[in-house]
């Protein structure tokens, strides 16, 4: 009788430890869908190739959530490398041409730096509405200009400044950046 009671309050402690460690160990484990990106991870984890933006305002909403990491995020030299690829699937040809990847990088790094030492960040960047991106046929190519502002906050205060963007479709039917300038309006302080 008395080994019984030893066997059964036995098999009793032993089914509540490990339904005990079960439990913790549910609570404690996060399902992957409950992870949280960052703003990096989000873009890196994007697939442009197979899912590549449709207008030009798309493509550049997505370029500036990449420009807006290299400046405003801390990112490791093997992240702003990621984001540097991604920023070149939106170039056209002809731009990347005059942009090979490594001296891209350097200058992306360069400018990172820069914006860093002068405590500089993109608080927010504006497109032009749909109604307001212009387009052209330009050497028989399609063309869109699309305007954005940028808000920025440096140890200073605030500055807007004012870009142009002109994207052009390419042979698969994707726009892609093709040139851009600092247009009319800008309020910064020239740096």
């Amino acid at each position: 009788m008395k080994n019984k009671r030893v066997i059964i309050i036995a098999a009793v402690c032993i089914v509540l430890i490990v339904g005990g460690f079960l439990i913790f160990t549910n609570r404690t484990q996060k399902n992957p869908e409950d992870v949280e990106l960052t703003a990096v991870q989000q873009i890196i984890t994007k697939d442009l190739a197979g899912n590549y933006p449709k207008t030009p305002r798309e493509v550049l909403k997505t370029y500036n959530e990449i420009i807006s990491c290299f400046y405003n995020e801390e990112c490791t030299d093997e992240e702003i490398e990621k984001l540097a690829d991604r920023v070149l699937l939106l170039l056209d040809e002809e731009l990347l041409a005059n942009n090979p990847k490594d001296e891209y990088l350097k200058k992306v790094k360069a400018e990172i730096a820069d914006y860093k030492a002068k405590g500089k960040t993109i608080v927010s960047y504006n497109l032009s509405s749909s109604n307001d991106v212009e387009f052209r046929t330009v050497d028989e190519r399609e063309c869109a200009y699309v305007d954005c502002s940028y808000f920025i906050k440096d140890k200073k205060g605030y500055s807007k400044s004012y870009m142009t963007y002109v994207v052009r479709k390419d042979d698969k039917n994707e726009w892609k950046i093709l040139v851009f300038y600092q247009s009319e309006g800008d309020t910064s302080d020239g740096e």
